[in-house]
């Protein structure tokens, strides 16, 4: 049987594996977008898990509403970056400040 305090447990890792993929590679955008999506399923994992315990559906109607605008947000940021990298030849973050006007 699988308690709440795994589902939790679980939750809590894969944040961290997100926070310490932002902290350790700041150079690569696409690498920082998958660090935020990482970070948002686990959020989610923590809606659902708590949803089904607690017998409430909110939370996992709550969750598809998350995962739309998360969606929404990797598809702009995904086409902000095809134009940054036909603009600079580069994804790297630090080759962003060419962008000042």
């Amino acid at each position: 049987m699988i308690v709440l305090s795994d589902y939790l447990i679980l939750a809590a890792i894969l944040f961290s594996l997100a926070v310490a993929g932002i902290f350790i590679n700041r150079k690569n955008i696409i690498i920082l977008l998958m660090c935020i999506e990482l970070m948002l399923l686990a959020v989610n994992l923590n809606f659902v898990a708590f949803s089904h315990f607690s017998g409430d559906p909110a939370g996992q109607v709550f969750v598809f509403f998350i995962l739309t605008v998360a969606a929404a947000e990797a598809a702009i940021g995904l086409a902000i970056l095809v134009l940054l990298f036909r603009n600079l030849s580069t994804i790297n973050v630090s080759d962003m400040d060419r962008l000042k006007g």
